[in-house]
């Protein structure tokens, strides 16, 4: 039976709010790195070493592996709609591609772009393709990127396909609840990491995204982050407080990662951040910036279902004005005689 797509009440869809931390998390990581791009900070620079070694090329593939996850969720979502997968992710890529080029304005080095290309090469598999093929490509891809070809934008197809094929086998969902993912992840991750780390300094470290050593040590610590965040996430006290800060920033990390590049790129002009010989200032920036991103950003949803971006995205896919300020009940109270 076909389902009338103008229901939503057949699309309530379980929210899993550990995808949406890690992605608040991984924002904020990416805007570490962005804000020193931005203002062309020198690699030679006071502190840039520590944020070499735990910061650069430990995010992105956070976020790309994100990426793979919402581009099956949304496959999923036309099924349950009774329409075809492929309109609609090829609409919400295209858009994406194009809110990418506006915000290469601001930064140069703006990942939308790829992530629209990326997304239609690999399209068909995520439509099609069953999870165990999902995976196995996916983590082929990964091997052949990190382990000869550097990890930098070649990783991206393999990355996505991991992210989606995971969603598929409902992982999403299981580290929502279960220890044992994380506990997986931090494990083996960690244990990778701690030799990649030693390989990377000893061939001289810098920045870890124009080597191989250095990439391959940041995807381990990348999937090392994940598991440590997946089992403090088990822990009720730690689980709202990353709710309370990551949660917003993660369901409006669209808006949020293309507005901090503008933000940041007038602050540097107002504040003299160019060619800065620490990296402390723009890090002041971007830890004052993140701050407020989130508490804006609980403001913002407390009073409209998804933040600007995320709407236009969400229209341009589904070809329908959505749902945008939360509906208010206003009650009404008499008194009686």
């Amino acid at each position: 039976m076909r389902i009338d797509p103008r229901d939503r009440r057949v699309f309530i869809m379980t929210r899993y709010h550990f995808m949406d931390s890690l992605r608040g998390f991984a924002l904020f990581g990416i805007l570490l790195v962005n804000v020193l791009d931005i203002t062309e900070t020198s690699a030679a620079s006071t502190g840039r070493a520590l944020l070499d070694h735990t910061v650069q090329s430990r995010f992105v593939p956070i976020f790309t592996l994100l990426f793979g996850v919402s581009m099956y969720l949304i496959a999923d979502g036309a099924r349950r709609r009774g329409v075809g997968a492929w309109q609609p992710l090829v609409l919400r890529l295209l858009g994406l591609g194009l809110i990418g080029v506006v915000h290469a304005f601001a930064y140069s080095g703006d990942i939308l772009r790829m992530y629209a290309i990326v997304g239609l090469l690999v399209l068909p598999l995520v439509v099609w393709a069953p999870a165990p093929v999902n995976v196995v490509v996916g983590g082929a891809l990964t091997v052949v990127s990190f382990g000869f070809l550097g990890g930098g934008v070649d990783s991206l197809p393999g990355l996505v396909l991991v992210g989606a094929g995971a969603a598929q086998l409902g992982v999403p969902a299981l580290m929502e609840k279960s220890v044992v993912p994380g506990l997986v992840l931090t494990c083996a991750a960690g244990a990778a990491a701690i030799p990649l780390m030693m390989s990377y300094i000893s061939a001289g470290a810098g920045d870890p995204r124009f080597s191989l050593p250095g990439a391959q040590a940041g995807l381990a610590m990348a999937l090392a982050y994940i598991g440590i965040l997946a089992l403090a996430w088990q822990w009720a006290p730690i689980r709202a407080a990353l709710r309370a800060v990551f949660d917003p920033l993660g369901k409006m990390s669209l808006t949020n990662y293309v507005s901090a590049s503008f933000v940041v790129l007038v602050a540097a002009r107002v504040f003299g951040l160019f060619d800065a010989d620490s990296v402390y200032p723009a890090m002041g920036v971007a830890v004052v910036l993140i701050a407020t991103q989130s508490v804006s950003s609980r403001i913002w949803l407390s009073n409209f279902r998804y933040g600007p971006l995320e709407w236009i995205l969400r229209a341009v896919t589904w070809r329908s004005r959505p749902p945008f300020r939360r509906e208010t009940a206003h009650v009404s109270t008499t008194s009686a005689a």
